[in-house]
């Protein structure tokens, strides 16, 4: 299998031939096998080696022991996988650091060779395994992060929206309460002929119960109104006349808007005579 890093392994032993007999079993692999007589050469070395992704060390060594120094290289290394060698039959102690998490495997000497590599094999999947998962999980981190963030903006945006909204709907009701303030009738109508504006008083002089907005004014406007409307074709200019209406007469007055965007749309004024 193809790594994104070279597979370095630190043997620490203080007996030569157990080095070198550490190094042969590994001839075939494509592995750098790096060694150390003792637990303070063995810090040294992965200081100056990053990374090192398996330590094997032997447990009962002069000055500092196997399992110490795996601790050590524990809490400075902790994604390096670390393997405790022991000819002693008295392992309690490397048993207890094993169950605390600290050691991955206990390898007895004399080992056997197969097993052995067999060993380091699922001990660098384990490395990779573990390595692949902390990216994954810092990337999920940073995708929850972002994620937090864009719901952070996208409250911000809602909460904006809403009192914008507010506000419209506020300046809205008391555009219209003044509108049915008026004593004139007034109605607007957008180019679709739809009414999105209407008064009080403009329903009552057309004679309806009711503020017609969001009809179509070809079902509300009287025919003389209509025809009114279907002169106003000069933008911005203001026409006026007098009609009949139920019985009274009624000037009118009307122009077509039409805005810097584009948009358009009929304002009438409607007052008895």
């Amino acid at each position: 299998m193809n790594y994104d890093e070279p597979i370095k392994i630190l043997c620490i032993d203080d007996e030569r031939n157990v080095l070198r007999s550490l190094k042969r079993v590994f001839l075939e692999d494509d592995y750098e096998i790096l060694t150390a007589e003792s637990g303070k050469e063995g810090l040294e070395i992965l200081k100056s080696e990053q990374p090192v992704q398996i330590v094997i060390s032997d447990y009962r060594m002069p000055g500092m022991n196997g399992v110490d120094f795996l601790k050590a290289v524990y809490e400075n290394w902790p994604d390096t996988v670390r393997i405790v060698l022991s000819g002693y039959a008295d392992t309690a102690s490397v048993v207890e650091a094993i169950n605390e998490g600290q050691i991955y495997k206990f390898i007895p000497k004399p080992w056997n060779d197969n097993d052995l590599r067999v060993t380091i094999s699922n001990a660098i999947e384990r490395y990779f395994l573990h390595k692949r998962n902390r990216e994954l999980t810092e990337q999920l981190k940073q995708k929850n992060k972002q994620l937090q963030e864009i719901n952070k903006n996208l409250e911000l945006l809602v909460e904006k929206r809403t009192e914008e909204l507010r506000f419209k709907n506020m300046i809205m009701e008391k555009a219209h309460n003044i509108l049915n303030a008026l004593p004139v009738g007034v109605v607007g109508i957008d180019r679709t002929g739809l009414i999105v504006q209407a008064n009080k008083r403009f329903a009552e002089l057309i004679g309806l119960q009711f503020e017609p907005i969001g009809l179509s004014m070809n079902e509300i406007l009287p025919e003389n109104i209509k025809i009114f409307v279907s002169r106003l074709l000069k933008p911005n200019e203001e026409y006026e006349t007098s009609i009949l209406l139920n019985g009274s007469k009624i000037k009118i007055k009307g122009v077509l808007m039409k805005y810097r965007d584009g948009q358009e749309g009929l304002i009438l004024i409607l007052d008895r005579v």
